[in-house]
């Protein structure tokens, strides 16, 4: 699998995601679950090993119950 350079929205993305799905109690296989993705793939994402797309931002958001744009604000 081709990786690309992982840029800094790429860690504060997974920075987010972590911290949103501990608030909630959430195992990654349940948030992936929630969001209708492979966990395989959430887990890559959530290392920031994966460039997600739009579309999938959108997934993991209403899997976490927030705004897409709250995943990638740096706090």
């Amino acid at each position: 699998m081709k990786r690309t350079h992982k840029g800094p929205l790429r860690d504060t993305l997974a920075k987010n995601m972590r911290r949103l799905r501990a608030e909630r109690g959430l195992s990654q296989e349940a948030l992936a679950h929630e969001a209708g993705m492979n966990r395989t793939y959430l887990s890559a994402v959530e290392r920031a090993e994966r460039n997600v797309s739009i579309d999938n931002i959108d997934r993991i958001a209403k899997g976490l119950d927030v705004e897409p744009w709250i995943l990638l604000r740096d706090r």
